[in-house]
């Protein structure tokens, strides 16, 4: 029997019973765009994050586009953040005329290093970006600090966050704002894109909701130049099913790395839970130096396993630019010649946690 890397039927499945009424719902009201169940969405994400507002988007990477854009980052801004990510991170600096600038990663948590971050602002720099990689939250109290002091705009990418916290805070409540993926795969994901951006900040919130929206907050009448970025009513309805049960998907997810890091200790090494905090496992990544070895083994075996992220950011070529070269950012390129994330998924069985573990321990011992 396969093993695929999420099951998302069996999530579907699970939910058939809420999530089609929910849905018939948004098609007998026919309210499409910025209906209720987004309203409605957006009330319930920011009472789970303790924030007073959450501005629903068409995707995690508008989440940070408009962000940004929000923030005021713009042509000659310099926005610093980690090269083990997406490549929507940087990109949507890119986008927006500004420069990605990366600073090496934590070797234990993968995380964006606050010692290489602070070492590269400069007069330019506008804002720092902070990805919770893998669903471990950064150390964001140091972020905060330097943000306070440096006097640059904070944003986080929780796209593989949602429900993380670091000393009882919550990921995406740290900075300015936290900006969320509602992919399909996510811990809390939808049935296609999604998005959201958390803040506390109300001028904030209003100026994403006017670039969310082709720069207008009435009709016909244009303020800015914005975007076509909506959350899907539809999605929303779906979300706000999900988001119910968000932290028994979480535990459900610590309950499977957990078992993991016992049969895997020694090994390979093994992601370490954050004393400091609550890691929610959006990625089980392990680390080994037969990666290749252990990534046949596993499809040989009908196991699903993927790689995040072979080439690091400042390796990719359309940033070669930047003058960026092999030997820059240890750290990152070593994780990404060595890291290899299992199958992992709230509703995932004990049996078949073990089943990935025989075969990750037959492909390093042989």
């Amino acid at each position: 029997m396969s093993i695929p890397m999420v099951d998302l039927k069996a999530q579907v499945r699970d939910l058939e019973a809420e999530l089609f009424p929910a849905i018939r719902d948004v098609l007998s009201s026919t309210r499409f765009v910025l209906g209720p169940n987004v309203k409605a969405l957006e009330e319930e994400v920011a009472a789970y994050h303790g924030v007073r507002h959450a501005v629903g988007v068409a995707s995690g990477t508008d989440a940070l586009l408009l962000s940004l854009k929000a923030a005021g980052v713009g042509p000659g801004d310099e926005v610093i953040t980690t090269p083990f990510t997406f490549f929507a991170t940087a990109e949507v600096v890119s986008l927006l005329g500004a420069t990605p600038v990366f600073a090496d990663v934590e070797d234990e948590t993968m995380n964006l290093d606050p010692v290489q971050a602070a070492a590269r602002i400069t007069p330019r720099t506008k804002a720092i970006v902070p990805v919770h990689i893998f669903g471990r939250a950064a150390a964001m109290e140091s972020f905060s600090k330097m943000a306070r002091e440096r006097e640059v705009v904070l944003i986080e990418d929780c796209a593989q966050a949602f429900g993380a916290s670091r000393k009882g805070k919550k990921a995406g409540t740290f900075g300015l704002a936290g900006a969320f993926s509602f992919y399909p795969s996510k811990n809390l994901g939808a049935c296609g894109d999604g998005g959201m951006v958390a803040t506390d900040d109300e001028a904030f919130a209003g100026r994403l909701r006017i670039l969310r929206d082709h720069g207008s907050r009435e009709r016909y009448i244009h303020e800015v130049l914005g975007w076509n970025s909506r959350l899907d009513e539809i999605q929303a309805a779906i979300l706000r099913v999900k988001l119910k049960r968000i932290e028994s998907y979480n535990d459900g997810r610590r309950r499977v790395a957990a078992r993991y890091s016992k049969e895997l200790a020694g090994v390979v090494r093994v992601p370490s839970d954050d004393p400091d905090g609550r890691h929610v496992y959006h990625q089980y990544t392990i680390r080994t130096p037969r990666r290749d070895e252990v990534a046949r083994a596993l499809a040989g075996a009908g196991i699903g396993c993927a790689v995040y992220y072979p080439v690091p950011l400042h390796l990719q070529t359309v940033y070669k630019d930047l003058g960026c070269k092999e030997g820059s950012l240890p750290v990152a390129e070593r994780l990404a010649r060595e890291v290899i994330s299992l199958p992992i998924f709230p509703e995932m069985t004990d049996g078949q946690v073990d089943e990935v573990c025989e075969a990750v321990k037959k492909a390093v011992n042989g």
